[in-house]
């Protein structure tokens, strides 16, 4: 089997290495018996191999089983490694450990690179990284194979670098693609992210690579064990099976207090939406949930985002010093119209409102920053704007770089006319396990992903959305996203899932 050539540069690579420690892989192999597959007549292969623990983790259950190296199928064996130290540290292994010679099994070369070819079981665990964190020249090497296997929705974000899809999704998507017979199964460690995570992944959870089907059949969550030594993200093992229409729910296998406890699995509102996990015979949270409805300007939003320049933008300390200028922080004098209360989680415990931190925007009451000439009116913004002008124009980002150079490099994220608007409808979207949204009035900012909001121009209007927000449903459809305590627990896209929007007096359904 002939493979592309690697490059000094591709064969240093460590893109997302995360290694299967042997106990773990055995784990997979005891719960979809790939072993008996394999012994069976199954070839089996890995197609981001590392060191090969995987592969390792079979031959040895095997001889744990009492069977001789023999009597073993390695000649069944096949792996793949894009680094050349990872490579031949799995060569060297196989030979060392059981006197078997892999150099025609095994491959050092970019499995994106790797010609079709046909095996029973891929069992995998894939890099975990999102593309937007890839090596520069890497990730413009491999923009394409997103096209190809069908995980771009927004291209233009994906072509300008700034995709959060993973490439643990391409990885898995060649390898049901172009590496499994029909019908074939696939065994993946993999982040959960895919499955359970709003934004880009969503165009993974099509199950489907141009004309070919696959579905999750199986998922075990670790539910944050220590199995991967060090690695905060979410992970699992999820079984897929090629040529499989999608089914739900599937069975969904969580570790809990040092068990594995069953619950069932499905999206809930539309087919690629992330998977609610639900526990055995519960009914579907939203079955009588009818979807909020409002304007289209008051569709829900993050908060105030300085793109790491907090300290900036942020003070902990306000004195009104006349009608027109505040001191913050006992030291900085600034025109206090453009200062504006923050809200803290603090505020979402107490039944009065006190402003604890603010906020400098240097923007219009319509939400548009302040242009060059308008700031330097104000002598006093301009002069502690231009003491952090290196820092700010710094500011990395595709968003914020593009109003830096436009030459507003004051501007920030996540201010528009709907921060200005007159009431808002606020909850905390981080980290927490209750959904408990307030009214704010007046000119309170929301805290970048910390919270989100619905901005109203009306207190009836607040009211109605307060008393719609509050429906038990929806804080059980978001608990049954499990992301609880996480970043994730109520961001505005799982909130505007559950939302309709009006525009003159029509009900608009997107």
């Amino acid at each position: 089997m002939d493979t592309t050539s690697l490059n000094s540069y591709d064969k240093h690579l460590k893109i997302g290495a995360v290694f299967t420690p042997l106990i773990w892989g055995e784990f997979a192999i005891k719960q979809f018996g790939i072993f008996e597959q394999w012994l069976a007549g199954a070839s089996v292969f890995d197609p981001t191999m590392g060191t090969g623990n995987l592969l390792e983790a079979l031959v040895l259950y095997g001889l744990q089983r009492g069977y001789s190296i023999d009597e073993l199928p390695t000649f069944r064996l096949f792996g793949n490694e894009l680094n050349s130290e990872y490579f031949s540290r799995a060569v060297l292994k196989f030979k060392e450990k059981f006197g078997l010679d892999m150099v025609d099994n095994f491959w050092n070369a970019d499995v994106l690179n790797l010609s079709h070819r046909e095996f029973d079981i891929v069992f995998g665990n894939p890099p975990w990284q999102n593309f937007v964190d890839l090596p520069d020249r890497y990730k413009a090497k491999i923009k394409s194979e997103f096209f190809k296997y069908d995980l771009v929705g927004d291209s233009q974000k994906l072509l300008l670098g700034g995709s959060r899809i993973d490439i643990a999704a391409l990885i898995i998507q060649k390898s049901i693609k172009d590496f499994l017979v029909n019908n074939g199964n696939a065994y993946f460690f993999m982040p959960l992210s895919l499955l359970l995570n709003d934004g880009a992944s969503q165009y993974f959870r099509t199950y489907k690579i141009n004309n070919t089907n696959y579905a999750p059949v199986v998922v075990f969550d670790f539910n944050g064990s220590d199995v991967f030594n060090g690695i905060s993200t979410r992970y699992g093992l999820v079984h897929f099976k090629r040529d499989l229409k999608c089914s739900f729910p599937i069975p969904y296998k969580r570790y809990e207090n040092k068990n594995w406890r069953d619950f069932s699995a499905k999206p809930l509102l539309h087919p690629t939406d992330p998977l609610s996990i639900l526990k055995a015979n519960a009914s579907d949270p939203l079955e009588n949930f009818r979807p909020i409805v409002i304007s289209k300007e008051s569709m829900p939003r993050q908060g105030v985002n300085t793109c790491g320049a907090n300290k900036i933008f942020f003070f902990k300390d306000y004195k009104q010093l006349d009608n027109s200028m505040c001191l913050l922080n006992g030291e900085i004098k600034l025109p206090s119209k453009y200062v504006y209360p923050l809200l803290v989680s603090k505020n979402f415990r107490e039944d009065c409102l006190k402003a604890e931190k603010w906020v400098l925007l240097p923007y219009t009451d319509d939400g548009r920053p302040l242009t060059p000439r308008q700031v330097e009116m104000e002598p006093a913004l301009w002069k502690y704007l231009s003491m952090h002008e290196q820092f700010l124009k710094s500011r990395r980002g595709v968003l914020i770089g593009a109003w830096i150079k436009k030459g507003y490099w004051w501007a920030l994220l996540g201010v528009g006319p709907y921060s200005f608007m007159p009431y808002k409808v606020v909850w905390e979207a981080y980290g927490k396990a209750q959904f408990q949204p307030i009214i704010v009035q007046g000119n309170w900012q929301a805290n970048q992903s910390l919270q989100a909001f619905i901005p109203t121009r009306t207190l009836g209007e607040a009211k109605r959305i307060l008393k719609e927000l509050k429906n038990p449903a929806i804080e059980a459809y978001l608990l049954s996203l499990k992301m609880e305590g996480t970043m994730n627990w109520a961001q505005p896209g799982k909130i505007k899932k559950l939302l309709r929007y009006k525009e003159n007096g029509l009900t608009l359904f997107d």
